[in-house]
């Protein structure tokens, strides 16, 4: 019987008897987990460019299936640039044979794709910006409750764009139909462009109570006050919120309404710049976003391809030249001062020596502006107008004491106020000028003498020249004097009496500035220098009769 080899005793692992062993506990990164956790990440990557791969895959496959509608006529044919770029080389080859509209690059593509609640694309003529009026309200005719109102100022100029919209808008959205009677594009989503005209406040309260999500303004610069532009703005609304509102207007300066135009668009900030307009509301301060897209002839190369518009726009008289060609909003035509120019006549505001004479003229008004300006003059006597008030409804005491205000620790020699404000209102009271003189505000009275207005004018056109000597006019305005510089390019002539301005025109800081060069103000030191400088004295030929 074989010997049994008896058991071999289990290592002793360290216990002790009566010694309980620590529990051991697997960490939670341990090396098996740790592993588990990057297979995972790895599968969930695979997983999500997965996903990513088939939603490119499925967008481009919708967008292939809808160029291939709009190019059998089953769907929309409007396609942005970057829906275009996404498709196959082959496709995008085959879509740009059968492009029948694409903006120009420049101001049109930036007009079509402006982003701004108001935006005025304006400036020299054949720019191709009422063709870009026609395309912007199709952004959103493929939702149902979009409507746009597009609008001329007369029926005749109505029925042109009418015309290039059949050629247009049925290409754009097969199924689309015009409405004569109506004056309406209606669209298979249900959304409507309506084309209207309006000539006057009575024509466009046709539109009162309506709605609309885009409204557009062609030559907006023909109608001679906003009056029209901001009723239209007060029916610019949307109850979608995937559909936001847009005011688009365009137009070319040298109309009746070009100086409003421009300071509403182009005046605020630089061209292509956005700027906010401030709105004091009932629930607190907001703001509207606006732009100006300036217009060049040669941002439209089929105009371009002949020189023959270049050349008979090259052609016109230089005013209109400016306005039609270059899109200068600063011409205009019939002009009072042509003499006058900015980069000439402006300087930037500087410290004023307290040796030089300072006086202050003011043109009065309540209802209609009222304007004072304070003028310098320096050894040489030239003209400093250094600094301008401007306001309306404020009463003569009130503006009194506001003019003071703005000429504390000054040494002012003398105001000049309108020689009307000394005229009694009524049988008994003050005038407006004791009123003013009461408060310690202390005027003399204009020139009010026969063709003064005359003499004026032509005072002005001798200190606006340039100097034979010197090479600079006599006179120069301060940029902060921002509406003598807004209204005195614009004043026209008047026109029954060509030797003065019209006097229904914008002209208060005129007025002020034509009884401050007439009050005959010379410097004293350089009177008193010419008092004493020899002189060669004139020798009449005849002592009896001083010739």
């Amino acid at each position: 019987m074989a010997d049994i080899e008896p058991p071999k005793p289990r290592k002793n692992l360290g216990r002790k008897r009566g010694v309980q062993q620590a529990p051991r506990v697997l960490s939670v990164e341990s090396k098996a987990r740790a592993s588990a956790k990057r297979v995972l990440k790895t599968q969930e990557k695979k997983i999500q460019k997965a996903s990513v791969d088939l939603h490119y895959a499925k967008k481009k496959k919708e967008q292939i299936l809808k160029t291939d509608n709009a190019l059998k006529g089953k769907d929309s044919a409007v396609l942005t640039k970057d829906e275009v770029e996404q498709l196959p080389p082959n496709v995008q080859e085959h879509v740009e044979d059968n492009i029948i509209f694409q903006p120009n690059e420049g101001p049109q593509t930036e007009f079509l794709a402006a982003s701004e609640r108001e935006v005025f694309y304006g400036g020299a003529r054949g720019g191709g910006k009422s063709y870009a009026m026609l395309i912007d309200p199709l952004r959103y005719c493929d939702k149902g409750n979009h409507r746009a109102l597009l609008i001329r100022r007369s029926m005749p100029e109505l029925r042109d764009m009418i015309n290039h919209s059949q050629r247009l808008y049925g290409q754009a959205f097969p199924g689309a139909k015009w409405r004569e009677q109506e004056k309406e594009w209606r669209f298979p989503s249900g959304a409507r462009i309506e084309f209207g005209y309006a000539e006057n406040l009575t024509d466009v309260l046709r539109y009162q109570g309506q709605s609309y999500t885009w409204i557009g303004i062609d030559e907006l610069p023909q109608y001679p006050t906003p009056e029209i532009y901001n009723f239209l703005r007060s029916s610019l609304r949307s109850v979608d919120p995937d559909i936001p509102v847009f005011m688009r207007a365009t137009g070319n300066p040298g109309n009746v309404g070009s100086q409003w135009v421009k300071e509403m668009f182009v005046d605020p900030a630089e061209p292509n710049s956005a700027f906010d307009v401030n709105i004091n509301t009932i629930v607190g301060n907001k703001s509207i976003t606006r732009r100006f897209i300036p217009a060049k002839l040669q941002d439209n190369p089929y105009l371009m391809q002949t020189d023959d518009y270049l050349i008979m726009l090259s052609s016109l008289p230089e005013v209109q030249r400016k306005q039609f060609l270059e899109g200068d909003w600063g011409a205009f035509e019939n002009s009072a001062f042509p003499e006058f120019s900015i980069p000439t006549h402006v300087v930037e505001p500087f410290n004023i020596p307290r040796s030089w004479l300072r006086f202050r003229t003011c043109d009065w008004g309540y209802s209609s502006a009222a304007c004072v300006l304070w003028l310098a003059m320096d050894f040489d006597n030239n003209f400093w107008v250094y600094r301008e008030y401007y306001t309306k409804r404020v009463t003569a005491d009130i503006f009194a004491k506001q003019v003071l205000e703005r000429e504390q620790d000054e040494y002012i020699r003398y105001g000049i106020l309108d020689s009307s404000t000394w005229s009694r209102r009524g049988d008994a009271g003050p005038s407006i000028a004791e009123t003013m003189i009461r408060e310690g505000c202390k005027w003399r009275p204009s020139d009010r003498s026969p063709r003064s207005r005359v003499a004026g004018k032509l005072e002005l056109h001798k200190l606006l020249s340039k100097d034979e000597n010197t090479g600079q006019p006599k006179l120069k305005i301060f940029s902060n004097c921002i509406n003598l510089i807004r209204t005195l390019p614009m004043l026209p002539i008047d026109r029954n009496n060509p030797e003065d301005v019209d006097t229904h025109a914008e002209d208060h800081a005129y007025d002020a500035l034509r009884y401050g060069v007439m009050s005959r103000s010379v410097h004293p030191k350089s009177y008193e220098a010419n008092r004493y400088t020899e002189k060669e004295k004139f020798k009449p030929s005849d002592r009896v009769f001083g010739y």
